[in-house]
């Protein structure tokens, strides 16, 4: 099983040096001397990288223009996406990011009760329904 392995890269590394030769050739002057010699260089140099595992890149967690600590204040919390002010940030990330809160959440590695809405802000909408008489349930007829 391996010689079939071995074979078949060994066609591919003589295929790929055929074909860079030829690109190579097609767009640079070569005497007929120097041909032998740019085939050996392209095949020892493929043959050096062949059988190496390239490392997948490393992805780099992106940098919120405010530390996560200072991003929530009492009457605004900034955007850690763009570093803009809001009272309440979920439809901004939906518009301008197409991100749900659970989503922006997760990139930037957010506890699960981080708020989306302002403190005081909230406090506000809640003092309102509450004069309102929203959240009782309905009384009974007599």
């Amino acid at each position: 099983m391996n010689e079939m392995v071995t074979v078949g890269n060994k066609e591919l590394l003589v295929e790929l040096t055929a074909e860079i030769v030829a690109a190579y050739v097609g767009n640079h002057v070569v005497q007929a001397a120097d041909l032998p010699s740019l085939i050996a260089d392209i095949h020892t140099a493929l043959s050096s990288t062949s059988g190496q595992e390239v490392a997948a890149p490393v992805v780099e967690k992106p940098k919120p223009p405010v530390p996560i600590k200072k991003s929530v204040h009492n009457d605004y919390i900034i955007c850690l996406e763009d570093g803009m002010k809001f009272k309440s940030l979920k439809r901004h990330l939906m518009t301008h990011y197409g991100m749900t809160p659970e989503e922006y959440r997760e990139k930037w590695e957010l506890p699960a009760d981080y708020p989306m809405v302002a403190p005081a802000y909230a406090e506000a909408r809640s003092r309102l329904a509450k004069q309102m008489g929203l959240g009782q349930g309905r009384k009974k007829r007599a």
